[in-house]
């Protein structure tokens, strides 16, 4: 592909001629009309191209049932290029021969006997629109260089992926399935990691073209140019050290995208790092775990926007899809802004998660259902306003047994964490945002670890007694659906602000869309969400009369849960929130009377707001 006069039909004979297939010049399929109107020297419009490309298309798939074939065609558009693949796109590779305008037009001058008139020149230049997925040749070497830069690309792999743990075998997989030619890179470490790469692909043959590797250099040589690399490695020193491994074997204009779960502070650094040696990174969040990265994952990238141009097909093709059948993957801003959205998402995961948590306690401990009891309640909540991912995996677990026993009553009860839901409170408290759901979460792990100490105070406190309060199931997914939206809110409010902090401009009705599907947090909720924000959740017109009927509801099963000795703290920290937020009870005002008679910090009268004022 590429402009009138770039040397298409020569390099495709060429390149057919190495490939041992046939070759097809798209000028001999225009119809007589366009050829004319070439000949006059009156640019063709998009509808003259229609029946060209529609004839093009229909070759390209009978060529699909051959052994394949070289086309030489402008496509010019891109849509013009989902037009001619159609059908067809994972079995195509494109080549764009580009040069400069004055030696693209000097050829064409020179050559005779063609309708194509140097005077549309312009016209080919203007609507040029170059895909980051073509392997790019420049013309300016002979067709015999040119042929063999070309055959030399066709044999490297379009992506490279460092690091195959869960989440990088599961995106090699998709990749792959998808069409893309991949290299695998894992460290060897005698006795312990051994050919890695090289097993992995033996073992699935959805690999059967990859390529695998144990050294760093030959896995670089073996990518087209620009080099695309993912990085699947354990956040914080390893993604230096990696980088600081590959940067010397790289080229200007190369790509490096972090897919773990690195802190967004550790990716702006990055960024500035790599931007002085021209090379660019991303900071990709990607959600979705084990099954979502192998079959469509949630992607929130942000950086180096020129990268992620390069990188945009790979990640958009392998991403989960809307109901609209869009991509759930988006450029969200620069910096760190991909990674802490994607810390954000962790942060109001952990908090969706412990809310499930805090009913199954109060349902099997302050109630005496059972685990199939709570598994048939929660199901019957799937169809409607509860469902979600993270409830639907919860009756999975619920019913499942070992041994005739319960395979929960196995698990040891210290819920563990990597640090993401941490740091989305640490950012909370830099950016002063309110988030007491999420905060609550992350301290009922911590709480949650310590078996020992914990094990020893019930032996101490056994003897509480219970006060037994009725239970209505309706009132209670009404308190769940209300914790869960005030959770929602805290973790949008949290990216609104620092959209502002940091200048990031996040598009929140956007990220909404990337997590209804493919990521941990999607659910029906979210969908609702999708078409509220930008605005404020919780003063929405068609959400708050919601939280204000709930409001009850969710007082009861604290209230009801607390005198069974159940622990609460994320739909008490909701509640807190909400009372908090929207009950004009001022205490705040005693507190800073307080500031100010110990530390003399003044303090803001009602009745003049202009000035800070020390009450002596």
């Amino acid at each position: 592909m590429g402009v009138s006069g770039s040397g298409k039909s020569t390099i495709g004979r060429m390149l057919a001629e190495a490939l041992d297939l046939p070759f097809f010049d798209g000028d001999d399929y225009h119809p007589a009309e366009n050829v004319a109107k070439m000949q006059a020297g009156i640019p063709l419009q998009d509808e003259d191209r229609y029946a060209w490309l529609m004839r093009l298309h229909l070759l390209a798939i009978d060529l699909l049932k051959q052994n394949g074939g070289v086309i030489a065609c402008s496509a010019l558009k891109e849509s013009y290029r989902k037009l001619l693949i159609d059908g067809v796109a994972k079995d195509v590779k494109w080549i764009l021969l580009e040069g400069e305008y004055d030696l693209i037009k000097e050829r064409m001058e020179a050559r005779t006997g063609h309708y194509m008139s140097a005077d549309l020149l312009n016209s080919q230049f203007a609507i040029l629109e170059i895909p980051s997925y073509a392997i790019r040749i420049s013309i300016d070497n002979s067709p015999e260089t040119i042929t063999e830069h070309i055959m030399n690309s066709l044999t490297k792999s379009e992506i490279g992926i460092v690091g195959l743990g869960v989440m990088g075998r599961g995106l090699a997989l998709n990749f792959a399935t998808k069409g893309f030619s991949v290299s695998l890179y894992n460290r060897h470490v005698a006795g312990k990691e051994e050919y890695v790469a090289r097993n992995f692909i033996a073992s699935h043959a959805e690999l059967q073209n990859a390529k695998g590797f144990d050294e760093l250099a030959s896995f670089v040589v073996s990518l087209q140019t620009p080099r695309k690399i993912l990085l699947m490695v354990e956040a914080g020193s390893p993604v230096d050290a990696v980088i600081e491994s590959l940067t010397p074997l790289l080229s200007p204009g190369d790509v490096i995208a972090d897919c773990g779960n690195s802190h967004y502070a550790d990716t702006k650094r990055r960024i500035n790092q790599l931007a002085k040696q021209q090379l660019h990174f991303l900071g990709v969040g990607v959600s979705g775990g084990e099954k979502g990265a192998r079959y469509g994952p949630s992607i929130m990238a942000g950086g180096s926007h020129e990268g992620y141009q390069l990188f945009q097909h790979l990640l958009e093709s392998i991403a989960a899809c809307d109901k609209q059948n869009r991509p759930c993957c988006n450029y969200l801003g620069d910096e760190g802004a991909g990674h802490f959205v994607k810390m954000i998402h962790n942060g109001i995961e952990y908090a969706e998660m412990q809310l499930i948590a805090e009913l199954y306690g109060t349902l099997r401990y302050g109630y005496g259902f059972n685990p199939d009891g709570i598994a048939k309640l929660f199901d019957q909540w799937l169809t409607g306003i509860h469902q979600s991912f993270l409830l639907d995996i919860t009756v999975q677990i619920l019913r499942a047994r070992e041994d005739d026993n319960w395979l929960l009553d196995k698990i040891s009860d210290a819920s563990q964490s990597k640090g993401t839901g941490a740091w989305a409170l640490q950012s909370a408290n830099e950016l002063g945002v309110a988030s007491p759901v999420i905060a609550a979460a992350v301290h009922a792990r911590f709480l949650s670890g310590n078996i020992g100490g914990r094990a020893e105070a019930s032996k101490l406190y056994h003897d509480l007694g219970r006060h037994v309060t009725p239970l209505d199931e309706d009132r209670l997914g009404d308190a769940f659906y209300l914790a869960r939206l005030i959770n929602h809110h805290l973790g949008f409010e949290l990216l609104r602000e620092a959209s502002k902090a940091y200048h990031w401009n996040l598009d929140l009705q956007e990220i909404a869309r990337i997590w209804t599907n493919g990521c941990i947090i999607r659910s029906s909720l979210m969908e609702t969400l999708r078409d509220i924000l930008p605005t404020s959740l919780l003063m929405h017109s068609s959400v708050y009369p919601q939280a204000k009927g709930k409001h009850g509801a969710l007082i009861d099963l604290i209230v009801s849960g607390t005198s069974h000795q159940i622990h609460l703290p994320c739909h008490s920290a909701a509640l807190n929130f909400l009372n908090g937020f929207t009950i004009n009870q001022p205490t705040g005002n005693l507190i800073q009377a307080q500031r100010d008679f110990f530390g003399a910090h003044g303090f803001q009268r009602v009745d003049d707001p202009s000035g800070n004022i020390h009450h002596l």
